[in-house]
C-alpha cells in the first residue's frame, strides 16, 4: 500500500493524500517537531507512540489528528518511521522492532541520534529497511519555536549509499533545513563537538549570570534567591548584547575574536578575577580558570599567564 492509498486509521483516503505515511516513536520534543514540520510540507503522520502524560499532551498539541498507538502498530503503519528516542534507548528499540517484525521491508527508518550512525539500525536493515541517521543540530525546548527553528537548522545525515543520501537530503530540504553529510565513523566526534558548544554555552552563561547578579545586588550570596533571579532580569539584559556579539564574532572570525584580559596577557586582571569569583563560588572560579586556560592556549598567550592558570593551588 502506498501513501496515496493510506489514511490515518489505515482505511481510505484523505482528499489530499500525503506522499509518505509517517510514524513517530516517540512523541518527545524532537519527534513531534519533526512530525509537525513534515506535515507542513504534505506528509501525513499516521501514528505516534506516547507513554508519559507530557508526551501525550505534546502529541495532542502538535499532531492533533495523529493516532497514539503502541510502538509496533506505529511501525507497521509507517512508510517513514522516525525513531526519536534517547541515545541509550535506541539499540533496544531497534532490536525489539526487528524481533517483532513490525517494520516492513522497504520502510525508511531514520533515527535522530547525533552520536549514532546507521550501524545501530543494522537489525532493521537486515530485514529490508532503508537506514538513515538524520540529526537536527538544534536545541529543543518543547515550545512553538522548535518547529520554526528546524527551517534554519543544519542536519547531520548518514546513509548506507547514495540512494539513502538522496532520500535524507530530500527530507531535510523539504522542511527548509540544510543537510550536511557526516561519515559513520565520525558521528561520535560530530556529536561531541555539538554538545561541547551548545551545552557548555548554557553552563557558561548560567555562571556569568549568577556572578553578575551578585555584583549588581551588592549583598547577595551566590545561589540565594534574589529579587532579580527570574530569567530576563537586569543581569541577563546586561549580558545579552555582549554575548550575542561575542558569538557572532566567534563564528565569523574564529579565535581572532578573542578579547579581554586573557587575550591581552593581563595577568593581574586574571588573578583578580579568580580571587573575586572564588569568593562567590569556588566551582564557578574553577570553571573560569579552565576556560581561561583553554582560551590562553588558543590565543598563544604569555607562558607566564598559562602557568598561573595551570596552578590549582
Amino acid at each position: 500500500m502506498t501513501s496515496s492509498e493510506i489514511t490515518r486509521d489505515g482505511s481510505f483516503p484523505d482528499p489530499a493524500p500525503a506522499r509518505l505515511a509517517v510514524g513517530i516513536v516517540s512523541a518527545g520534543r524532537v519527534g513531534t517537531a519533526l512530525g509537525a514540520a513534515l506535515e507542513r510540507v504534505g506528509h501525513l503522520v499516521v501514528a505516534c507512540s506516547a507513554v508519559s502524560d507530557a508526551s501525550v499532551r505534546r502529541a495532542e498539541q502538535r499532531l492533533p489528528d495523529t493516532e497514539i498507538l503502541p510502538v509496533s502498530d506505529v511501525a507497521s503503519r509507517a512508510e517513514l518511521l522516525i525513531l526519536a528516542v534517547p541515545d541509550d534507548e535506541l539499540a533496544d528499540l531497534v532490536h525489539g522492532l526487528a524481533t517483532t517484525g513490525a517494520v516492513r521491508p522497504g520502510t525508511i527508518v531514520l533515527h535522530t541520534s547525533g552520536a549514532n550512525g546507521i550501524g545501530v539500525l543494522a537489525p532493521l536493515t537486515h530485514v529490508g529497511a532503508v537506514p538513515l541517521a538524520i540529526h537536527p543540530a538544534m536545541t529543543f525546548t518543547g515550545h512553538d519555536e522548535d518547529v520554526e527553528r528546524l527551517a534554519s537548522a543544519c542536519f547531520g545525515i548518514t546513509a548506507a549509499d547514495e540512494i539513502g543520501y538522496a532520500i535524507a537530503q530530500s527530507l531535510v530540504l523539504e522542511i527548509g533545513g540544510e543537510p550536511v553529510r557526516v561519515r559513520e565513523e565520525v558521528r561520535p566526534l560530530y556529536h561531541a563537538a555539538l554538545a561541547h558548544g551548545s551545552n557548555h554555552l548554557v553552563t557558561l552563561v548560567a555562571d556569568a549570570v549568577a556572578a553578575l547578579r551578585v555584583a549588581l545586588s551588592g549583598d547577595e550570596l551566590y545561589g540565594q534567591q534574589s529579587v532579580d533571579s527570574d530569567p530576563n532580569g537586569v543581569a541577563e539584559r546586561v549580558l545579552a548584547p555582549l554575548l550575542s556579539a561575542a558569538l557572532d564574532n566567534a563564528l565569523r572570525r574564529g579565535p581572532a575574536a578573542l578579547t579581554g584580559p586573557v587575550a591581552r596577557g593581563d595577568r593581574a586582571a586574571v588573578v583578580t578575577h579568580l580571587r573575586v569569583l572564588g569568593e562567590v563560588d569556588t566551582e564557578l572560579a574553577a570553571g573560569y580558570r579552565a576556560l581561561s586556560l583553554r582560551s590562553a592556549q588558543i590565543a598563544g598567550a604569555d607562558p607566564a599567564l598559562i602557568e598561573i592558570l595551570e596552578d590549582q593551588s
